[in-house]
């Protein structure tokens, strides 16, 4: 019997991966292509969209050998989100891809205000697209002349597949220009960016049928159904079964995130909270977003020369067990090294080491950078709880999740139970693969089921005390970052 198998694409901002999945929700088969990141000027973040089709391509080239391949009926898409893609006559991009951690645009954010914030979910903040846009019509008249359609990262994958122009309410929701709680784009929002309906892609739901495949020479039937996707936070929550009120998650990648699933749009801007659409119906998602995540542990391993964060791990946990509480004068460290949202909302923010000493060593630096980025996701979770919503329990995927002392180290900072998932690494895959099975009618029970526990990692009392104290001295250290740029 040919059971179909749903080909699931997750577009990252340093790596295209994708995997074959069949109806059980096993993972027959996955592949990656790196991803690199043009920096043309301070603060700036940029990428090519034809290099993301290339890597799409060399991606599905690595699986054409299985045999699982043939069978492929449906694709989900899922993609780093808040980024430009500008499409002119005859679906030709315009501009590099400017994405989700270029600042260009700080004062266009300002200009644009809070004054539609309640509709939209959020602040008007620098990563967000419709400032953006703002910036580009500033800088670029020319090229913001030309501008037929914008489009998300992972809806130019889409356009290259099936020649159309759509995008889902998750992706949508990180644009600035939705009304998150109507799932309708927001006409006053668009118009104080220069732009009009007509120059957006047509919405659906992550569940549901964009369209049939047209590209050819894929080795793929020109039957199979590409699902609506969406974007990589939310379709990382289906895949790994937080699909309902009330379940959550920390995502630790490049960037990290506190994300609580909710039945109604609950954001607090005021502090920088996001609410978002989920990928699927009726659901939205409150989130406090960090700009770095995983990424200070990879900045302080080369920092401190060390070969890999392995090794630096292992240093971390030789001179500072993670069972015991660390000195009260150990190191502390800002996260902030590319700017900040959740609740600080700025972008110009930059971290920063304190109370150094000529004995500091490179376990100290790697264990007060762990430390630092927990605390930033507890003012984070503060701000998520100032919206209404929280989280008990909570999962812990991405690239930092494979620690398991920052795991620990976690659930001791925000005293909740952090559990981790075999197979997270591949979530928004998986999540886009079970949308892509949605959207042929298929997958229902899949949708409802989650990834195994790896491991449970509860609170240790016996730190309390220690990390309570460092966290009132984290706090106190912002008055002085901010300074630095005023």
């Amino acid at each position: 019997m040919n059971t179909p198998v749903s080909l699931g694409i997750d577009l990252g901002t340093s790596e295209l991966k994708a995997i074959l999945m069949d109806l059980d929700g096993t993972v027959l088969a996955h592949a990656g292509v790196r991803l690199s990141v043009s920096r043309r000027h301070s603060g700036w973040s940029e990428q090519a969209p034809q290099d993301w089709w290339q890597a799409c391509l060399q991606a599905l080239a690595q699986l054409r050998g299985h045999a699982a391949f043939a069978r492929v009926a449906c694709i989900g898409l899922s993609g780093q989100m808040h980024g430009v893609v500008l499409l002119g006559a005859d679906n030709c991009v315009l501009y590099p891809a400017i994405l989700w951690d270029d600042s260009r645009a700080v004062a266009e954010a300002e200009q644009l205000g809070a004054e539609f914030s309640g509709v939209t979910g959020s602040l008007p903040m620098a990563g967000l697209t419709a400032p953006k846009l703002l910036w580009l019509q500033h800088h670029e008249p020319e090229v913001f002349k030309a501008i037929e359609c914008v489009l998300s990262p992972k809806d130019y994958l889409r356009l290259r597949l099936t020649g159309e122009r759509i995008s889902d309410m998750s992706d949508a929701a990180g644009t600035l220009w939705l009304d998150v709680a109507h799932r309708e784009w927001f006409s006053p929002m668009l118009r104080a960016t220069g732009l009009a309906p007509q120059q957006m892609p047509r919405l659906i739901e992550g569940g549901t049928a964009s369209a049939c495949l047209t590209a050819s020479g894929l080795g793929l039937s020109t039957d199979v159904v590409i699902a609506g996707g969406g974007g990589d936070n939310p379709v990382a929550a289906v895949g790994i079964g937080a699909i309902n009120a009330g379940d959550g998650f920390i995502t630790l990648g490049t960037s990290a995130a506190i994300v609580a699933i909710t039945d109604h749009a609950a954001g607090n801007p005021a502090s920088a909270v996001h609410s978002f659409c989920h990928t699927l119906p009726n659901r939205w998602y409150t989130m406090g977003a960090m700009l770095a995540g995983a990424s200070c542990l990879r900045w302080v391993t080369r920092l401190t020369g060390q070969p890999d964060e392995q090794t630096l791990l292992d240093q971390v946990q030789a001179q500072l067990p993670i069972a015991q509480p660390v000195p009260l004068d150990t190191p502390l460290f800002l996260p902030y090294l590319a700017g900040e949202r959740t609740p600080h909302n700025d972008p110009l923010l930059r971290g920063g080491f304190m109370n150094l000493g000529h004995d500091c060593t490179p376990a100290m630096l790697g264990y007060a950078v762990m430390e630092g980025v927990g605390f930033g996701l507890l003012d984070a979770l503060r701000a998520v709880q100032s919206a209404g919503a929280d989280i008990d329990a909570c999962a812990l995927v991405g690239g930092g999740a494979r620690s398991e002392y920052w795991a620990q180290l976690l659930a001791n900072i925000l005293q909740r139970e952090i559990f981790t998932l075999q197979g997270s690494e591949l979530s928004a895959c998986i999540g886009a693969a079970k949308l892509g099975f949605l959207a042929i009618g298929e997958g229902d029970a899949l949708l409802r089921s989650g990834l195994p526990v790896k491991k449970r990692y509860l609170p240790d009392a016996r730190q309390q005390a220690v990390l309570q104290a460092r966290y009132r001295k984290f706090q106190g250290l912002l008055t002085a970052a901010k300074a630095l740029h005023d």
